[in-house]
């Protein structure tokens, strides 16, 4: 059998670009996968059923992305830890660390499942949602969070095996799990009649799918790191580690989807028409962008891997590299969301919701415009949490997201702006980020960066 070694990226030798390049793509094209679950349901709900259904769809997916960021967070810190362990060679402390991170997430997994059924009625109230939405919200969360479990499944594996390098197999996975949504999809409201409820359904199931598989593959295929009696141990030096990153990720995630929460409670005050068109166009708007994120995650993993290794000389043309690609990646996507907003949003509303259509392209050329910042963005994210400057993410999350709240609030409450106010708050929060973050570096990061050599950047 393959050793580990053949089957992940060493990120400490070769040309950074390239590396990053053929890292994030299946990167990319597993989280443009994962968005599908989410658009499956969009499109079918928005084509057979109406606004109101798709507008209750829409908030449920803002509520549910909060709840799974904070295993996300968790997961993608586990991910940098076995980045850098992997980057020293310390295959023990990767089991270790497997062993702790695990064992902490699942739990905490369970938990978060039995509070929620618990609270499922007091959340859709403090979500501000429309009378007329709550019994279709209800539904479709009662069932789409029985997957709950099965997300944690799927992006804690896949975190581990990106940490190592290796972003194709969570790709394949995913992808045989949203075809199966898919066709689960369209079973459970055409022929079997479930509306709602079937949506929830399908995904759900799908998730199982995806979560199970990449689990059995990872015991299967890495049997270097198959966890005996040794690793199973508290090591106290790992555990620090581990809770630093995965503690501050987590952290920098649930706020940040907090604040999008926040936002979507404002969006909500505004009736079904304004929410139906924002659960379609945020979905337009993570797509477009998600390259960029998928880029800053891959550029973390390399940042992380050359940092266990010392390599601070390849850090420094990584970030010359990364940040170029990014700024032309990002010009290049907001000219193509501004000029096709209209076809873009008529692909998932019935043209005669003519109103829902004209919303959703405001909002998508308003953030279309500003892509470079939210690019921006993602790569001081991963910077920080590759060198363990966990909390400088969550700094920049505070400011970006705070900034938003509190300019959607205050502007939209201003009746000559309106809902273009939540709008143009989130790329100003963006650029005030992006400005913490550089100056920051230029400061601090910087000067440890060329401690050990020359050069520029």
């Amino acid at each position: 059998m393959a050793t580990a070694q053949s089957r992940v990226t060493d990120m400490t030798r070769g040309d950074p670009v390239r590396l990053l390049l053929n890292f994030s793509a299946p990167l990319f094209l597993s989280n443009l996968l994962q968005q599908f679950y989410n658009l499956a349901d969009t499109w079918v709900v928005g084509k057979y059923i109406g606004d109101n259904a798709l507008a209750a769809v829409g908030s449920s997916y803002t509520l549910m992305t909060f709840l799974t960021s904070v295993i996300i967070g968790l997961s993608l810190g586990t991910g940098s830890f076995i980045s850098m362990a992997f980057g020293r060679k310390e295959h023990d402390s990767i089991r270790n660390g497997i062993f702790m991170s695990a064992g902490i997430i699942g739990i905490l997994t369970l938990l978060i499942t039995a509070a929620f059924y618990m609270l499922t009625d007091p959340i859709i109230s403090l979500l501000n949602v429309p009378e007329e939405l709550t019994g279709d919200m209800h539904t479709y969360l009662v069932y789409v969070f029985t997957g709950f479990f099965a997300v944690f499944l799927y992006n804690y594996i896949s975190n581990i095996l990106r940490g190592m390098g290796n972003s194709t197999m969570p790709l394949i996975f995913l992808g045989v799990s949203v075809a199966l949504n898919v066709g689960l999809d369209l079973l459970f409201f055409i022929p079997l009649g479930m509306g709602i409820m079937g949506a929830a359904l399908a995904t759900a199931i799908a998730q199982y799918v995806s979560g199970v598989g990449v689990l059995v593959y990872f015991i299967a295929a890495y049997p270097e790191f198959r966890l005996t009696r040794r690793d199973m141990r508290w090591d106290s030096r790992n555990f620090r580690s581990i809770l630093s990153l995965s503690g501050f990720t987590c952290l920098q995630q649930s706020v940040m989807n907090l604040g999008i929460l926040m936002v979507q409670t404002v969006v909500n005050s505004f009736g079904s028409v304004v929410m139906a068109a924002f659960s379609v166009a945020v979905k337009i708007d993570t797509i477009a962008y998600m390259p960029g994120q998928d880029f800053g995650n891959a550029f973390s993993v390399f940042t992380a891997q050359n940092y266990g290794a010392g390599k601070n000389e390849r850090i420094r043309g990584g970030i010359r590299q990364s940040a170029i690609s990014v700024v032309l990646f990002c010009i290049a996507v907001s000219a193509a969301v501004c000029l096709l907003a209209e076809p873009l949003m008529s692909a998932f509303v019935d043209s005669s919701s003519r109103e829902t259509i004209e919303v959703g392209v405001q909002y998508l050329r308003t953030e279309g415009a500003c892509y470079i910042g939210i690019g921006i963005l993602f790569m001081l994210y991963g910077y920080y949490r590759a060198v363990n400057k966990p909390v400088m993410s969550v700094v920049l999350t505070v400011f970006s997201l705070g900034t938003r709240v509190l300019l959607a609030n205050l502007l939209s409450a201003v009746p000559e702006i309106g809902v273009f106010g939540i709008w143009i708050s989130i790329p100003i929060g963006w650029f005030l980020a992006d400005a913490v973050g550089v100056g920051y570096f230029i400061a601090v990061e910087r000067k440890r960066l060329f401690r050990n050599g020359g050069g520029t950047i």
